[in-house]
């Protein structure tokens, strides 16, 4: 008699090849597709280089304009002209002609050096524009990753329902066979298909909230919503965090603090510029005019003349009602409270990295504490199963101890996720997110 594969293995087996078949995304390859891909990171990359084209001695207006121009004017009149001695002369169809053009330079030699603080502005406005972008990098990543994990722990819990569906599976045919026997009664075989029942609900809300979260990280990655993948079996947690370290990288690396401490320098350079409104402007022209001009009636017929033009001008605010003074007044306050905001920040940001700390010493405990009870709970339920089988317990004592198990291995998983999740918005708040 030929050997039949039962159809529970079949189904086993067409499952781990459909597992097989899919991509298996990697943690590196999904930060590495959000850094090339997503669109808000695109957009900080395109505005940094907008601040980059930005820092020029021109764009400061430190060199000087050159502009050639050209005016060509005609006109077809008919003149009459009574000259002194009375005698009259006319002519119908007169043309006269002027034609201008040449070169002309405008420089700003000196303006209270207030090009030199906006060259300045410039430069710190790209750097302004490199710490959001390294921002946009790590608030963008750090939700690529939590999102990524996310996965990895509702993957582990469709793993551990599926594992409680098979046992519950298992109850209601040992219930069926003691009700065949006569040593159950039909209600011991009713409640165990409940229980089946309320397990595979269970399965299919999760599968639901699964494949929703898996869209929603293809939209965090910017390509096609319908890709399928699978991700890492597991979550590997950075155990060598230290508080002291990460309060110095928080000091020295947040972008968010270090955007601060620049909008505070673009401030003291606004105030520079207004400054210099109390100081002389002088500029200088040049430039090389070419003009020719005819008549056909009058007494120049004709004219031509070319060359260079030069000159100096200089002007000095005497008074404008007091304007400078508001100015330089509502500049200084402005930096004042740009030092207010950067000391406020700098309190933020190490009262959310103290307390995030606390809960990552908190999660990294539960771990220990929730794979000790996973342990022990799946211990127990292999007890409890051997005990059911032999009909020495009760079924509701059978389905506490199948309970515990899901619940422990459930916990487990999310206190493994809530740690990965407390180290990635301690890295975050340092400026270090690294894989």
């Amino acid at each position: 008699m030929p050997y039949r594969i039962p159809l529970r293995s079949i189904f086993i087996l067409l499952n781990i090849f459909s597992i097989a078949a899919q991509e298996v995304l990697t943690i590196d390859e999904t930060v590495k597709l959000a850094l090339e891909n997503n669109f808000q990171i695109r957009t900080a990359k395109n505005d940094l280089k907008i601040d980059e084209y930005g820092v020029s001695p021109g764009y400061a207006g430190m060199l000087p304009s050159v502009q050639a121009s050209i005016t060509d004017n005609n006109r077809t009149i008919n003149l009459s002209q009574v000259r002194l001695d009375g005698t009259v002369q006319e002519l119908d169809n007169a043309v006269n002609n002027n034609l201008n053009y040449g070169v002309a330079l405008d420089w700003t030699l000196f303006d209270g050096l207030r090009m030199f603080a906006n060259y300045e502005q410039l430069k710190e406005n790209r750097n302004l524009g490199d710490a959001e972008l390294k921002q946009v990098i790590l608030t963008t990543v750090g939700e690529v990753m939590i999102t990524y994990y996310d996965l990895v722990q509702q993957q582990q819990q469709l793993s551990a329902l599926d594992s409680t569906i098979l046992i519950s599976k298992q109850r209601v045919e040992l219930a069926q066979n003691r009700f065949t026997i006569g040593k159950a009664s039909k209600l011991e075989v009713l409640n165990a298909q409940v229980d089946l029942n309320t397990d595979e609900t269970l399965m299919q809300r999760q599968k639901e909230l699964y494949v929703n979260t898996k869209i929603q990280l293809n939209r965090q990655l910017a390509r096609d919503l319908e890709t399928d993948f699978t991700v890492a079996p597991e979550i590997f947690v950075d155990e060598s965090l230290l508080l002291p370290e990460l309060q110095t990288k928080v000091l020295s690396e947040n972008p968010q603090l270090m955007a601060s401490q620049i909008s505070k320098r673009i401030s003291e350079l606004e105030l520079k510029q207004i400054k210099a409104a109390r100081l002389p402007t002088i500029t200088a022209t040049t430039g090389y005019i070419i003009s020719e001009s005819e008549s056909s009636l009058g007494f120049i017929v004709s004219s031509n003349s070319k060359g260079f033009s030069y000159g100096f001008g200089a002007t000095l605010n005497l008074f404008d009602g007091f304007t400078q003074n508001r100015d330089e007044k509502i500049g200084k306050l402005q930096i004042e409270n740009s030092e207010v905001a950067i000391a406020q920040q700098k309190q933020d940001l190490l009262t959310t990295l103290g307390t995030t700390y606390q809960t990552y010493l908190t999660n990294m405990s539960l771990i220990d504490l929730e794979g000790n009870n996973e342990a022990i709970a799946k211990e127990n339920l292999d007890i409890t199963v051997e005990k059911y089988r032999i009909g020495i317990i009760p079924p509701i004592e059978f389905r506490t101890a199948q309970l515990n198990y899901i619940n422990a291995k459930v916990r487990f998983s999310n206190a493994k996720f809530q740690a990965k999740l407390s180290e990635i918005i301690l890295k975050q708040l340092a400026g270090n997110l690294t894989i």
